[in-house]
């Protein structure tokens, strides 16, 4: 589950990799989803286009108000959150600042990837 602001390219790119890993994993019922807490009118339409752009097979693209869903207290300094869990267990927890999310955070992230099967 990533919670998102915009988009942005260090997202798309961890956007696609987390698809990637959620076809390759398939038969593990790898779910994910970004919630784009945003209220701009159009971005709907550009994640329409971003979702075919990208190739995205897995991943659910979705909009939100910008505060995001009052039971998740998404922090209004986090730019971009990740939430990793299984079972409604949470096995990893990311937060960023708009600027912080780069390859080495997203190594970070991908690298707690298999958390979520671990039993």
């Amino acid at each position: 589950m990533i919670f998102a602001r915009e988009v942005s390219a260090p997202l798309t790119s961890l956007v696609k990799k987390i698809d990637a890993a959620n076809v390759e994993n398939k038969s593990k019922k790898m779910g994910s989803f970004v919630v784009f807490l945003n209220d701009k009118e159009s971005l709907k339409d550009e994640l329409s286009k971003l979702a075919k752009k990208e190739g995205l097979k897995q991943t659910i693209l979705s909009v939100d108000n910008p505060a995001g869903p009052k039971t998740y207290k998404v922090a209004k300094e986090a730019d971009i959150t990740v939430v990793l869990y299984s079972n409604r267990d949470i096995k990893a927890n990311h937060a960023f600042r708009k600027g912080e999310l780069n390859e080495k955070a997203i190594d970070r992230i991908m690298a707690d990837l298999p958390k979520i099967f671990e039993k």
